[in-house]
């Protein structure tokens, strides 16, 4: 069962819109496209990032956004998000703790003291590959859970069923049930609205693992690690540094193929 979606701007994104096109022999048809949009968001007035999302569960993106970018430590750390609309836009203005405010200006000046100098491609490689706080070992999730586990994925991607054109990361409890769906235009974002949606529904991270329908990209570690999420689950292979990243931080990794039994790769056989 999938939990419920809130409403107004965390509320699940909106059907995709039909599309007219024509074939080359000059056939016409109409089918649904994914809707997109940019987010601006800002934090305590000051414009931070501006980023391609799907408009839905825009308040689990922006609380995930800030903590896996390390914006903030918790979620206590924002006392308000006011989010918008505008025609093809949204924004989201976020009121963060001072001592967090503080630390983001002070990271801003460093790189705009930086730029040009030869000391920001440092800067670039530390924020690529940054020092994690391990995670405390977890037992790897029963083998019968992942049974069916591509279709059920399937079923519960509402959105991109429709569309196509969409990522998903998806939140599976120990009894093997998918409580939390997110899908998204990127698969960042996507796993960023389902750590915002685990804080918001109060589940341990750890109690279940976590499933993502892209390739498993280093980002991807760094933001699963940072949230406490203990098992990583995706459907494409992961690279040789994402194995070793997995297995340096204590995530579980496990690479789940279209017609072979689920693969392990962290920790180590």
């Amino acid at each position: 069962m999938i939990l419920p979606d809130a409403d107004g701007f965390n509320a699940a994104p909106e059907a995709a819109s039909e599309f007219e096109f024509a074939e080359l022999d000059g056939t016409k048809g109409h089918f649904p496209l994914a809707s997109e949009t940019a987010l601006a968001i800002s934090y305590n007035g000051i414009n931070q990032a501006v980023m391609m999302v799907s408009p839905g569960n825009l308040e689990d993106f922006v609380l995930g956004f800030s903590l896996t970018n390390e914006i903030v430590e918790s979620p206590a750390d924002i006392y308000d998000i006011q989010l918008s609309a505008g025609e093809e836009s949204h924004s989201a203005e976020v009121e963060i703790a001072s001592r967090n405010f503080w630390e983001l200006k002070k990271s801003r000046r460093l790189m705009a003291g930086t730029t040009g100098c030869g000391i920001c491609g440092v800067e670039a490689i530390e924020q690529a590959l940054p020092e994690l706080i391990a995670l405390t070992p977890a037992p790897l999730p029963p083998a019968a859970l992942f049974d069916n586990l591509r279709q059920r994925i399937s079923e519960a991607q509402e959105v991109a069923r429709a569309s196509g054109a969409l990522h998903a990361a998806l939140y599976v409890d120990a009894k093997g049930e998918i409580l939390l769906c997110r899908e998204d235009i990127g698969r960042h974002n996507a796993l960023d609205k389902l750590i915002g949606a685990l804080f918001n529904h109060h589940i341990d991270a750890a109690s279940g693992f976590v499933v993502m329908t892209s390739r498993c990209s280093l980002e991807l570690i760094h933001k699963a690690v940072r949230a406490k999420i203990a098992t990583l689950v995706t459907l494409s292979a992961p690279t040789a540094l994402t194995v070793n990243w997995a297995r340096r931080y204590r995530l579980n990794l496990i690479h789940v193929p279209h017609r072979s039994a689920p693969r392990v790769y962290s920790p180590a056989p």
